[in-house]
Protein backbone atom coordinates (compact mmCIF):
# COMPACT_ATOMS: atom_id res chain seq x y z
CA UNK A 1 0.00 0.00 0.00
CA UNK A 2 1.53 3.60 -0.68
CA UNK A 3 1.76 6.20 1.48
CA UNK A 4 -0.75 9.13 0.39
CA UNK A 5 0.09 12.57 2.67
CA UNK A 6 0.77 15.62 1.18
CA UNK A 7 1.22 16.68 -2.46
CA UNK A 8 1.67 14.65 -5.74
CA UNK A 9 1.22 11.65 -3.18
CA UNK A 10 -1.08 9.95 -6.14
CA UNK A 11 1.41 11.01 -9.15
CA UNK A 12 5.15 8.35 -9.19
CA UNK A 13 7.80 9.26 -7.17
CA UNK A 14 9.39 12.93 -7.61
CA UNK A 15 12.81 12.70 -9.76
CA UNK A 16 15.77 14.91 -8.65
CA UNK A 17 15.17 17.84 -11.03
CA UNK A 18 11.40 18.09 -10.48
CA UNK A 19 12.38 17.95 -6.53
CA UNK A 20 14.31 21.07 -7.39
CA UNK A 21 11.86 22.57 -9.24
CA UNK A 22 9.45 22.35 -6.63
CA UNK A 23 12.04 24.13 -4.19
CA UNK A 24 13.09 26.56 -6.55
CA UNK A 25 9.18 27.19 -6.86
CA UNK A 26 8.61 27.71 -2.84
CA UNK A 27 11.64 30.04 -3.12
CA UNK A 28 10.60 32.35 -5.58
CA UNK A 29 7.75 32.55 -2.91
CA UNK A 30 9.91 33.08 0.31
CA UNK A 31 9.31 30.21 1.57
CA UNK A 32 12.05 28.28 3.87
CA UNK A 33 12.51 24.62 3.64
CA UNK A 34 12.77 21.92 5.93
CA UNK A 35 13.35 18.06 6.05
CA UNK A 36 11.44 15.82 8.05
CA UNK A 37 11.67 11.99 8.19
CA UNK A 38 9.36 9.54 10.28
CA UNK A 39 9.05 5.77 10.56
CA UNK A 40 5.55 6.13 11.88
CA UNK A 41 3.78 7.68 9.13
CA UNK A 42 0.16 7.18 11.25
CA UNK A 43 -2.26 10.39 9.62
CA UNK A 44 -2.27 12.12 12.52
CA UNK A 45 1.30 11.77 13.73
CA UNK A 46 2.36 15.59 12.29
CA UNK A 47 5.49 15.26 14.59
CA UNK A 48 8.07 14.05 12.24
CA UNK A 49 11.92 14.16 13.59
CA UNK A 50 14.03 17.12 11.48
CA UNK A 51 16.93 16.15 9.31
CA UNK A 52 18.67 19.43 10.05
CA UNK A 53 17.60 22.72 10.81
CA UNK A 54 14.54 24.24 9.05
CA UNK A 55 16.70 26.29 6.12
CA UNK A 56 15.49 30.26 6.93
CA UNK A 57 18.16 31.72 4.87
CA UNK A 58 19.27 29.22 2.39
CA UNK A 59 18.84 30.36 -1.57
CA UNK A 60 19.88 27.73 -3.29
CA UNK A 61 17.92 25.06 -4.98
CA UNK A 62 20.77 23.06 -5.39
CA UNK A 63 21.93 23.16 -2.03
CA UNK A 64 18.21 22.06 -0.81
CA UNK A 65 18.05 19.19 -2.53
CA UNK A 66 21.55 17.99 -1.54
CA UNK A 67 20.68 17.81 1.98
CA UNK A 68 17.03 16.38 0.67
CA UNK A 69 19.14 13.68 -0.81
CA UNK A 70 21.74 13.43 2.25
CA UNK A 71 18.35 12.84 4.11
CA UNK A 72 16.93 10.39 2.03
CA UNK A 73 20.53 8.22 2.41
CA UNK A 74 20.74 8.84 6.06
CA UNK A 75 17.13 7.24 6.40
CA UNK A 76 16.17 4.54 3.75
CA UNK A 77 14.17 2.87 5.78
CA UNK A 78 11.76 6.08 6.72
CA UNK A 79 9.69 8.19 4.98
CA UNK A 80 10.94 11.97 4.30
CA UNK A 81 8.74 14.87 3.42
CA UNK A 82 10.35 17.88 2.18
CA UNK A 83 7.84 21.14 4.01
CA UNK A 84 7.63 24.49 2.75
CA UNK A 85 6.36 27.21 5.48
CA UNK A 86 4.57 30.25 4.59
CA UNK A 87 4.90 33.31 7.34
CA UNK A 88 3.40 36.29 5.78
CA UNK A 89 -0.08 36.08 8.28
CA UNK A 90 2.46 35.65 11.39
CA UNK A 91 2.30 32.72 12.11
CA UNK A 92 4.11 29.54 10.48
CA UNK A 93 1.99 27.87 7.69
CA UNK A 94 2.98 24.83 5.41
CA UNK A 95 2.29 26.13 2.03
CA UNK A 96 3.99 22.64 0.73
CA UNK A 97 4.37 19.31 2.11
CA UNK A 98 5.74 16.47 -0.26
CA UNK A 99 7.30 12.92 0.52
CA UNK A 100 10.49 12.38 -1.42
CA UNK A 101 11.72 9.39 0.08
CA UNK A 102 9.81 5.98 1.11
CA UNK A 103 10.90 2.83 2.83
CA UNK A 104 10.78 0.08 -0.11
CA UNK A 105 7.96 -1.82 1.21
CA UNK A 106 4.96 -0.09 2.89
CA UNK A 107 2.80 -2.39 4.93
CA UNK A 108 0.06 0.22 5.11
CA UNK A 109 -3.11 0.23 7.53
CA UNK A 110 -5.73 -0.92 8.74
CA UNK A 111 -9.33 0.39 9.88
CA UNK A 112 -10.74 -1.06 13.31
CA UNK A 113 -14.30 -0.56 13.94
CA UNK A 114 -15.54 -0.86 17.60
CA UNK A 115 -19.28 -1.02 18.29
CA UNK A 116 -19.72 1.52 21.08
CA UNK A 117 -23.18 1.77 23.49
CA UNK A 118 -26.46 3.08 21.39
CA UNK A 119 -25.60 1.49 19.02
CA UNK A 120 -22.47 3.76 17.69
CA UNK A 121 -19.42 2.65 15.79
CA UNK A 122 -16.52 3.93 16.04
CA UNK A 123 -13.47 3.71 13.76
CA UNK A 124 -10.00 4.24 14.23
CA UNK A 125 -6.58 3.77 11.93
CA UNK A 126 -3.77 1.35 12.31
CA UNK A 127 -0.32 1.52 11.01
CA UNK A 128 1.02 -1.81 10.67
CA UNK A 129 4.32 -0.47 10.65
CA UNK A 130 3.89 -0.02 14.57
CA UNK A 131 3.69 -3.55 15.19
CA UNK A 132 7.90 -3.31 15.04
CA UNK A 133 10.27 -1.95 17.53
CA UNK A 134 11.17 2.09 16.23
CA UNK A 135 13.89 1.30 14.01
CA UNK A 136 12.77 -2.07 12.56
CA UNK A 137 10.00 -1.44 10.88
CA UNK A 138 10.65 -0.92 7.55
CA UNK A 139 13.75 -3.73 7.09
CA UNK A 140 11.65 -6.79 5.97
Amino acid sequence: MRLTQGQFSFLPDLTEEQIKKQVQYALDHGWPISIEYTDDPHPRNSYWEMHGLPMFDVKDAVAIVGDIMKAIEAHPNSYVKVNAYDARLGRQTTAMSFIVGRPANEPGFRLDRTEWSDRQIKYSVHSYAVEEPVGERYKK
